[in-house]
């Protein structure tokens, strides 16, 4: 999508917020204030709780106030889906979830940021997926977020994996059904059919809220492996603590993604790319010393 096209042209102190519910932890504000002081540009940005019933209520009384963009965030991405259905991007269009909406010539409209922000994430952290066996844990609304630019991305093979196989499989034929010179890279099963030896292995998953990580085979880990959890906290996940246990080189929480998908949000609705080095930084003290 071009940036440039979008409704994100600057304005005097700009209203933006990220919607959801819960969102009283989300870090959105200070990453995106830490984008406009970087780039010059004036906004305000609120974190806007809508109730689980009212979603729609809110997001139409956001924008009639005046607001110029929202980034949404659990439980409400299918539900974002479908409010823009009419003017979404193709990456949203694929994952069947809006993280990013804003509003042109009266219309909303809406994309999925997600995958940008942990494809240039993997690439950070050395990892690339292009030419590398992809395993990912977990097929809901996270997982579809990120399966069609990882594949896109060039990685060899990819596995979708899950406590529920038939999630697993439902989401490998939606893939091949809208990808369908792809379908040859991708697999589904349960989480004992992650067995073999993988490059990158996602978490996409909840189970780093709690203590227990998804219930992996052992040995999947190739040489080099990095693990990555979509979750971010102060201390190292269950899912890397496993994974270093199990084998893994490398492994990181989901904060850098957290800051890329921002980014692009950022540009969507400004037309300029922020630089996403420093404020992660600072975005990591700020949550070690919380």
């Amino acid at each position: 999508m071009n940036a440039s096209s979008t409704s994100g042209a600057a304005h005097a102190a700009a209203r933006y917020g990220v919607v959801g519910n819960p969102v009283a932890h989300s870090r959105s504000p200070f990453i995106h204030e830490q984008f406009a002081s970087q780039t010059g540009i004036e906004l305000t940005y609120e974190r806007v709780l809508a109730p689980l019933d009212g979603f729609a209520e809110t997001i139409a009384a956001f924008f009639h106030e005046g607001g110029m963009g929202l980034n949404v965030t659990v439980p409400f991405k299918e539900q974002a889906f479908e409010l823009a259905a009419a003017n979404l991007s193709p990456r949203a269009r694929l994952a069947g979830a809006v993280n990013t909406l804003w509003m042109r010539e009266g219309a909303l409209h809406g994309c999925n940021t997600d995958g940008q922000g942990l494809l240039e994430d993997l690439v950070r952290l050395g990892h690339a997926p292009h030419g590398r066996r992809v395993l990912l844990i977990g097929a809901g609304g996270a997982a579809r977020g990120v399966l069609f630019p990882l594949l896109d991305a060039g990685c060899s093979r990819l596995r979708i994996v899950n406590r529920s196989p038939e999630r697993a499989t439902q989401l490998q034929a939606h893939a091949q059904a809208c990808m369908p010179a792809l379908a040859s890279r991708l697999e589904a099963g349960s989480l004992n059919e992650a067995a073999g030896q993988w490059d990158i292995v996602i978490n996409a998953t909840s189970s780093s809220l709690g203590a227990t990580p998804p219930a992996l085979p052992d040995g999947i880990y190739a040489p080099g492996a990095l693990a990555y959890d979509m979750f971010y906290a102060s201390q190292p996940t269950s899912f890397m603590l496993q994974a270093r246990q199990s084998g893994a080189a490398r492994t990181s929480d989901g904060l850098g993604m957290l800051v890329g998908q921002a980014a692009a949000s950022f540009a969507i609705w400004h037309g300029v790319v922020p630089s996403i080095a420093d404020v992660l930084a600072a975005l990591r003290r700020q949550i070690s010393d919380a």
